[in-house]
């Protein structure tokens, strides 16, 4: 058939082979936003009572951000072999391992965000009655959601490279297609799997970019409360 021309040329743009792997691409793309969106909720909670203990014994500074440094320096493939004995070919494998890389991006966003909270700010909420747990949920969180979602945009972005990876245990959403494509030079394959998961990172971090404007309104508007509060902060523009 003439639509099927471009499937017998091999060529490297060809609108037969999606409209006729539809399913497949629509599998492989689910799995894909599935692990990286799983891994990246769980880093959170991992990553943020790792951080409030840091911050509450600044001692344990140095080894926890050094530990999630070196585990971010691991290969991708030694760490999967490294996790294999404890998950098998699995899912679990690839979740945990990108999990371990996200938590060095986002430890130290966390960090950053309650370090760069304004003191007025703490010392206002004290003069209102509020405790140390109040605090951090009402004021310390709202002020860090920039520097937070920062950090869960490159998490994110990240983590949708690296989900390709899970392809060596074919747990790789639109990875598996690339890998397979690549071993039988199927270009069309090979070209749709990486544009859809450009599009997919892009899509993402445009996404989280919104929500952080939605959570934030009082960087765009000076002296916009905070939400809990009757604190009003005034965001003074730089130089």
């Amino acid at each position: 058939m003439a639509g099927e021309g471009c499937l017998v040329a091999n060529d490297w743009i060809c609108g037969e082979y999606v409209r006729s792997r539809a399913q497949e691409l629509t599998e492989a793309t689910v799995q894909h936003v599935w692990i990286t969106a799983v891994s990246v909720l769980i880093g959170l909670a991992v990553a943020f009572p790792l951080a409030l203990l840091v911050r509450a014994r600044p001692r344990l500074a140095a080894p926890v951000l050094g530990l999630t440094t070196v585990l971010y320096a691991i290969p991708s493939l030694a760490m999967f072999s490294l996790l294999l004995p404890f998950f098998g070919l699995s899912a679990a494998l690839v979740v945990t391992g990108l999990v371990l890389y996200s938590l060095t991006i986002l430890v130290r966003n966390i960090l950053a965000g309650l370090a760069a909270v304004p003191d007025e700010a703490r010392e206002a909420a004290r003069g209102m009655g509020y405790g140390p747990g109040r605090l951090l949920w009402e004021v310390e969180l709202p002020l860090a959601i920039p520097a937070v979602m920062a950090g869960v945009r490159m998490a994110t972005v990240s983590t949708v490279a690296l989900t390709t990876v899970g392809a060596l245990v074919d747990y790789g959403g639109l990875g598996t297609l690339i890998t397979t494509g690549l071993k039988s030079f199927f270009k069309a394959q090979v070209l749709t799997a990486s544009v859809l998961c450009v599009l997919l990172a892009v899509t993402a971090d445009l996404l989280l970019l919104w929500l952080q404007r939605l959570l934030t309104p009082w960087t765009r508007t000076p002296g916009t409360r905070i939400p809990g509060t009757r604190t009003r902060i005034r965001i003074r523009k730089a130089g």
